[in-house]
């Protein structure tokens, strides 16, 4: 017993002295002296490497990113790696952008930069090295790294280096992981291709050029390679074979492959057939590629995939009835962003191995299957399914109750659908649901606390645009705890919900239409003082927030528009970013809201306080808010101009005070706002001359708007220079002098714009004025109309072709409608009404296919209306005032089977009397008396005839 105690102690002893097992593990001391050295050239500005301090804790093996093998001791691994930014995209606009570029901040504001120190070849035993996502901008890729031949794993993607990877770099013949993606502007050297043991490689971000295309063959060394990504790149100089495996991809046990995102010399609009020949691959990539027509039937031979993304294709076939069966060991799915058409099939249910599928972003229509709960029911085959995407199809009726038997199932997007009943029938046994979003279908009914009560996981709940009601005792408390809340358009109100006050973890709070009648309670900006958005907008909130509001409110967007608050404005902390409180009664003066108690300048980008009750001068503070990228005071009553801090909003990009009673002229103030996409001044008491400056200061205006105003002399051809013009309004001014011949300088107007806008503007259409919100990209309108502008239509304006409304109603402009107005293609309205024009109306307008509204009543035109697919579908009135004959009018062309010139004489008869017209006088005489005569004699035909005529005219103006 004895001699097995002491056996038992000599193991014990010699398993620490010879593993090293329980014993703590030391750095060694030149080791821990080249990690400082390499701190020493870093720059670390949010001081990551503080625990690299000898003097605080001398073993290097426990400094932050550093790991030492725990028998020798020596540095084996540098973790130095700068996360990118994990970014929620659902920030509201304008803010979403701000939160990115905030995050991008911090990522670099967290990066190493600096030099790296030629001495970590120093470390000897290194076999992991990771430098991702750092910021070496302007160095070259250190040539020495190519020394440490003990590595295994190098990573130097996204780091910012210039020039070429050193071909030294084919010196890592221990390498098992390599990633270069995105390093470079320079060329990948072939002597990758000498790394014989890489299981991983990842070069994504190289265009031809970098990848040194003519000697790419070297990949095809690489004969041990698992993974492969080559994502992104452009790959336009080398024409890949479409259906033979390239001698580079010969890779026989590869198991993983990206092509996202290629781009090919010529356009292949199918999956390369080369792909289907790699039969051990587990995941394939090949999203952003444009492949078109139906899944390939080669991907049948791929029978280990178990990822499988095809998303962002265009792929417009129904799914083939092979695909189902084919993919026994499939987990993921993505055939998101195609065309794909048809009923999602019940053989989905043959897909036995799925834990995430998505069809997002489709065409496909017909109900959900039933197929995916009866399998559950038989075979347990769904226990793992963890998300489903349907989100953008055309799937329509009832949920079937089979989906609650998905027990497992933590995400469910159903929104932009047509599916309708009461979807929480089949889903209130979710209990394992993370996220539902039934946005926008035709969802309808009464939901109940039983229906949300199996719901305990549930953290994100998106379910605006339909018709449900919310219907539960003022007593009742969710068993969720939600992150992010949207319920507009459900019936929640008349009181305000008191349910929403346990969910404090809220961050995102949208309540818009949901029938509200009540004041907002105490507790409420107090419970979410940390959420960043809130919408309670278009409900019947009344009172005064100042009652409720016991300190500023902290919420960067705040949306109370449309509702019934009164009384003085709320005070805000400085990170309110969004605001907007139009449509409501706030009557009360701006300038303690505006000016008073602001310490500091404020941090607010979007501030709307349209149609309100609002009057008196605008406020002279404006120098507090530096930060507005768009202000609207439209629809209230302010007067006097434009105040003089308004002048240091540098960074404006839309202002619209519409519609109020300022006066004076244009306001010189805006000479330093040249940052403005939109200005509307419209509907105001300015007058004067529109400044010649006001075209060169805006060079990146999209929207002016000076309507309804006493603007007067001419419109300034600066105005051309505005070359993003989209919407120019000047109507129902004092305007005179020629319409500027340089209107072909507005390039915007010369073709389809395709950019969008996201801001709001009243424009009149077809003589309507309608708020145009979030596409006004699409929208090109020139408004002239009610002015005195003489002259001729310049023949200039026939070269936008990207115009869609053109109105220059109500001038004194003459001559001929310019010859080549059919050029105008994307003309959807015209109104030439109440000029001088004369001539004849230009046979080419029959060539304007998407025109609904033309109107060239009360001018001179002359002759007959030019037959076409629309304008004879017009209304009469549209062509009154003039000289003009043929359908829509009731008047006709006369021929009498001869050809008349312009002044209506035939072309055999044109010197002399013109016996036709002589005839014609004296038939009419005859006529005349032969009616008129009995009529002056007998008084009882007199007055029975007038009658007739009056009830003609009655039964006209009926059936106009």
């Amino acid at each position: 017993m004895t001699c097995s105690f002491f056996m038992v102690v000599f193991v014990y002893s010699l398993l620490i002295s010879t593993f090293g097992v329980c014993r703590e593990t030391v750095c060694i001391e030149s080791e821990r002296e080249t990690l400082l050295k390499l701190k020493y050239n870093l720059t670390d500005p949010s001081n990551r490497l503080s625990s690299w301090n000898a003097s605080i804790n001398p073993n290097c093996c426990h400094w932050d990113g550093v790991v030492c093998n725990n028998i020798t001791s020596h540095v084996s691994e540098l973790h130095l790696r700068t996360s990118f930014p994990d970014f929620d995209d659902n920030l509201p606009y304008p803010l979403g952008e701000e939160a990115w570029e905030e995050a991008w901040e911090e990522h670099t504001r967290r990066a190493f930069g600096g030099e790296i120190n030629p001495c970590l070849v120093d470390l000897k035993h290194l076999n992991y090295l990771d430098l991702s996502g750092n910021h070496f901008p302007s160095t070259p890729i250190p040539s020495f790294i190519a020394t440490i031949t003990s590595l295994t794993h190098l990573d130097l993607s996204d780091v910012g280096f210039m020039g070429n990877i050193p071909s030294q770099i084919g010196n890592l013949s221990n390498l098992l992981y390599l990633d270069l993606s995105y390093v470079a502007n320079g060329t990948i050297p072939p002597q990758i291709g000498s790394l014989s043991n890489l299981l991983h490689l990842h070069l994504s971000g190289y265009d031809e050029e970098s990848l040194f295309l003519e000697n790419i063959n070297w990949l095809s060394s690489l004969s041990k390679i698992r993974y492969l990504t080559l994502s992104n790149l452009d790959l336009s100089g080398c024409t890949l074979p479409q259906y033979n495996q390239p001698s580079f991809l010969n890779f026989s046990s590869l198991l993983t492959l990206d092509i996202s995102e290629i781009s090919y010399h010529s356009t292949i609009s199918f999956v390369p057939k080369w792909v289907f020949g790699l039969k051990k691959l587990v995941s394939l990539v090949s999203n952003f590629n444009f492949f078109e027509g139906q899944i390939p039937n080669g991907l049948r031979n791929l029978t280990l995939l178990e990822n499988l993304d095809l998303s962002e294709n265009s792929f417009s076939s129904s799914i083939p009835h092979w695909f189902y069966s084919s993919f026994p060991h499939l987990k993921f799915l993505d055939l998101s962003g195609n065309n794909l058409q048809g009923n999602i099939s019940d053989a989905f249910g043959n897909m036995t191995s799925l834990v995430t599928l998505d069809l997002s972003y489709n065409q496909l229509e017909g109900p959900i299957p039933t197929s995916f709960g009866n399998l559950t029911n038989q075979f347990e085959v769904y226990k793992k399914i963890a998300t489903l995407n349907f989100y953008g199809n055309k799937i329509g009726g009832e949920l079937p109750i089979s989906l609650g038997k998905l027990s497992s199932l933590r995400s469910l997007s159903l929104s932009y659908n047509q599916l309708r009943g009461n979807p929480f029938e089949s889903l209130r046994t979710l209990s394992e649901l993370l996220y539902l979003g039934i946005d926008y279908n035709h969802f309808e009914g009464v939901i109940t606390k039983d229906h949300l009560t199996n719901l305990t996981s549930l953290y994100e709940f998106s379910a605006p645009g339909n018709n449900l009601t919310l219907k539960v005792g003022p007593k009742w408390y969710p068993t969720f705890q939600l992150t992010y809340l949207d319920m507009s358009s459900w019936q929640l109100g008349p009181n305000f919900p008191s349910w929403i006050q346990s969910q404090d973890k809220l961050s995102y709070i949208a309540m818009s239409n949901t029938g509200i009648l009540d004041s907002i309670p105490n507790w409420f900006w107090k419970t979410f003082s940390q959420a960043y958005f809130l919408n309670l907008s278009h409900n019947h909130i009344h009172g005064e927030l100042g009652t409720t509001l016991k300190n500023p409110i902290s919420i960067i967007a705040v949306d109370l528009s449309a509702n019934k608050l009164s009384n003085k404005f709320p005070s805000l902390s400085n990170g309110v970013g969004f605001l907007d409180l139009s449509n409501n009664s706030f009557s009360k003066s701006m300038d303690d809201f505006l000016c008073k108690g602001k310490e500091k300048p404020m941090k607010l980008e979007f501030l709307n306080l349209a149609s309100n009750n609002l009057s008196g001068e605008i406020p002279d503070c404006w120098d507090i808010w530096p930060y507005l990228l768009d202000v609207n005071l439209q629809n209230n009553n302010f007067v006097g101009n434009i105040p003089q801090s308004m002048s240091s909003l540098i960074e404006l990009k839309s202002l619209s005070i519409r519609k109020n009673l300022l006066s004076g002229t244009f306001p010189t103030i805006l000479k330093k706002t040249n940052k403005l996409i939109l200005l509307d001044l419209g509907e105001n008491n300015f007058s004067g001359t529109i400044p010649t400056w006001v075209g060169e200061r805006f060079l990146d205006m999209k929207v002016l708007i000076l309507r309804s105003n006493r603007f007067s002399d001419h419109i300034p051809n600066k105005i051309c220079d505005m070359s993003l013009l989209q919407v120019l309004d000047l109507a129902q001014n004092n305007l005179t002098g020629n319409i500027p011949t340089c209107f072909n300088s507005l390039k915007t107007m010369t073709q389809m714009n395709k950019n969008y806008t996201v801001i709001s503007v009243r424009l009149w259409l077809k003589g309507r004025g309608d708020e145009y919100k979030n596409f006004l990209g699409l929208v090109t309108s020139i408004d002239l109309s009610n002015n005195k502008l003489v002259g001729e239509i310049p023949r200039e304006v026939t070269d936008l072709n990207g115009l869609m409304f053109l109105n220059l109603s109500h001038n004194q402009l003459s001559g001929h409608i310019p010859q080549n107005i059919g050029n105008m293609g994307s003309l959807l309205s015209i109104d030439l009404s109440r000029n001088e024009l004369s001539g004849e109306i230009p046979p080419t307008i029959s060539n304007l296919s998407f025109l609904s509204m033309l109107d060239l009543s009360y001018n001179d035109l002359n002759g007959k209306i030019p037959t076409g697919t629309q304008l004879q579908t017009f209304d009469a009135s549209n062509f009154i005032g003039n000289n003009l004959c043929g359908p829509p009018l009731p008047i006709s062309c006369i021929s009498n089977d001869k050809s008349y010139d312009h002044n209506g004489k035939g072309n055999d008869d044109r010197h002399g009397v013109n016996f036709f017209y002589v005839g014609m006088t004296f038939g009419y005489m005859v006529g005349f008396w032969i009616v008129v005569g009995p009529l002056v004699i007998c008084r009882s035909w007199r007055y029975a005839y007038f009658h007739f005529l009056d009830h003609v005219w009655f039964k006209l103006q009926h059936f106009f």
